[in-house]
């Protein structure tokens, strides 16, 4: 005798396989270095250390998938993702270090102190017209197995 698939199992089924498509193409995200098709703005300083928004990989990292209740959830523990996420301005706060000048070679301190921060956009999770096409074809694919599924049980049980 065939297995069925439940309707509670069709509904995990495209849970999960929406939590494993969509976290695959939000990584992909970053070596795309845009949100889809949306390309991020570029970094000011042309020099600095990574690939935009990867220096170490940590945040990268950090976004994990969790299904929960009838949709899935996005989250990373890094304080850091919401902002570069979402963009946003504010202050940041610059630690006490040391600076050595060039043409002396003269050692001093630099104390603690506030800057000014203007972070751009660069989305790489979120909801959008890419988003929403594998969602639908992650259901169409579920959908087309529940069908075949029933459609081979009730051959096997007539």
């Amino acid at each position: 005798m065939a297995d069925i698939i439940t309707p509670d199992k069709l509904k995990s089924n495209i849970l999960d396989d929406m939590r494993v498509e969509l976290s695959d193409e939000f990584d992909r995200n970053f070596e795309r270095k845009a949100f889809f098709t949306d390309a991020w703005k570029a970094r000011k300083d042309p020099k600095a250390n990574g690939s935009l928004l990867v220096v170490s990989g940590r945040m990268r990292r950090s976004i994990k998938g969790n299904v929960e209740g009838d949709g899935v959830r996005f989250t990373s523990d890094t304080a850091y993702t919401t902002v570069h996420n979402e963009g946003g301005k504010g202050f940041a706060t610059v630690r006490q270090h040391q600076r050595k000048v060039k043409k002396t070679g003269k050692v001093y301190t630099v104390h603690t102190y506030q800057r000014r921060v203007n972070i751009p956009q660069r989305q790489f999770v979120g909801d959008g017209q890419r988003t929403q096409e594998i969602i639908r074809g992650v259901i169409d694919d579920n959908v087309k197995q529940f069908n075949a599924s029933l459609s081979n049980f009730i051959r096997t049980n007539k």
